[in-house]
């Protein structure tokens, strides 16, 4: 099968290709770039006024599957991540069972194999059971296909037993990716500990229960020569942290998600349980912080952290609703209303941040690059299209978003994986 894509402003922050360009696929591979190029028999895609890159890799979400369907599946997060513009995601192993065996591995696989939209790459616990207490079989799991090792939802506590999986994770080319909240401190307080906290009367999530971890893991990095990724930063001090270590050139990266840049703790008090999120929405301070940490690098990555609760949940009170937000599907627009309309950061920064950077600490090869000979995965979009978000139209099962009825400026018209269309937008659909 062959797909022309003609008339698309490239954007390719690896090689650095860009302007009005035509791309050529052939067999799941792009074959050329050029301008002006024909193919006989090819399905043709106009992308004149719209932006082409490599298709977006969330390296952190949550698809409750198995174990949880009531709240996603595997195949209506893919779709909902191919609607996002995401042609790879990586899924947290947070599920019933937890992902800790290699046939949990396997299972995630082929279940991606039949979901019909963005391929899903297994993150396998660190522990057994995520229970902190005995490191998995890492050369197994890496064997049946994880492409990383992480506890998220249940932070590793025990520095011993972290030091040990890093030491075995290194050995295995595993990144492992850490939830970094000392649970003594955070408890199941549901915000950040500060002036909502006390404005609500209820006990808060302090950030130094975050910068602590963060601290002890970059130690932990540098003493053990092992790669780690700091999952979802959300404070300024964190990020001072890993910006302190990666001059040091310890191997440590990090992530943060749209909703650390984008709200405040204040959001809460407008909507709820809808806003509550682990790590908890912070302060002025530490959006400034985390959007300073973007545009010098020192955060590698932006990621979802795409965590689904039904309806019933979420309608609980704040101090009784689990923690999480979806994002798959607002991320990009998110990102570029944030960052990139307001003269922030360029939009090929923020590409970079949400493609080849995710796909490179994961070590996924063929991902995130668009480039002659590399997998077809792009996506398709209009930087400049505005759009009111609405839930019920989402493909993901979940509704639990703070952006629910906001503005955003970003659309995706069409997402591409291994030169088949598996997304066409609305105003996509007629070509």
């Amino acid at each position: 099968m062959k797909l022309l894509i003609r008339q698309g402003r490239l954007v390719d922050p690896v090689g650095g290709i860009g302007g009005v360009l035509d791309i050529l696929i052939e067999d799941g591979k792009v074959a050329v770039i050029g301008s002006d190029l024909r193919s006989p028999g090819a399905q043709i895609i106009d992308a004149k006024g719209l932006t082409v890159c490599a298709g977006l890799v969330d390296m952190h979400v949550h698809l409750r599957e198995p174990g949880f369907e009531y709240k996603e599946t595997i195949a209506t997060g893919a779709r909902a991540a191919a609607a996002g513009g995401f042609t790879a995601i990586a899924c947290m192993p947070n599920t019933r069972p937890v992902i800790d065996i290699p046939e949990g591995v396997v299972f995630i696989k082929e279940k991606s194999a039949q979901a019909g939209g963005a391929q899903v790459f297994p993150i396998a616990a660190v522990s057994k059971g995520q229970k902190g207490q005995e490191v998995n079989d890492f050369e197994a799991l890496k064997a049946a296909g994880a492409v990383a090792l992480s506890d998220d939802g249940v932070p590793v506590q025990n520095a011993n037993l972290l030091r040990d999986a890093m030491i075995l994770a290194h050995r295995q080319e595993l990144t492992i990716l850490s939830h970094c909240e000392d649970a003594d401190m955070v408890q199941n307080f549901a915000v950040n500990e500060g002036r909502v906290s006390r404005r609500l009367r209820i006990p808060g999530r302090p950030a130094i229960a975050e910068e602590l971890q963060v601290m002890r893991d970059a130690m932990l990095a540098e003493e053990t020569g092992a790669a780690v990724h700091i999952c979802h930063i959300s404070t300024a001090k964190s990020v001072a942290i890993v910006r302190r270590f990666k001059k040091k050139g310890v191997s440590i990266t990090c992530e943060t998600c749209p909703q650390y840049f984008t709200f405040t703790e204040d959001e809460v008090l407008q909507q709820g349980s809808l806003a509550r999120v682990n790590p908890p929405l912070r302060t002025p301070v530490d959006v400034e912080g985390i959007i300073e940490g973007l545009k010098d690098g020192t955060i590698d990555a932006i990621a979802t952290d795409h965590a689904p609760h039904s309806a019933e949940e979420k309608a609980r009170p704040l101090t009784e609703a689990p923690s999480g937000m979806i994002g798959l599907e607002t991320a990009l627009a998110a990102a570029l209303t944030a960052l990139y309309h307001t003269g922030q950061m360029s939009l090929s920064d923020i590409l970079r941040k949400m493609t080849i950077n995710p796909a490179c600490i994961l070590r996924i090869p063929g991902k995130g690059r668009l480039a002659i000979g590399s997998d077809a995965d792009l996506v398709i979009f209009d930087p400049d299209q505005e759009w009111v978000v609405d839930p019920e139209q989402f493909r993901s099962m979940a509704r639990n978003t703070p952006f629910a009825g906001k503005t955003l400026k970003g659309k995706v018209r069409y997402t591409v994986l291994n030169g088949e269309i598996i997304y066409r937008g609305e105003e996509g659909a007629g070509a």
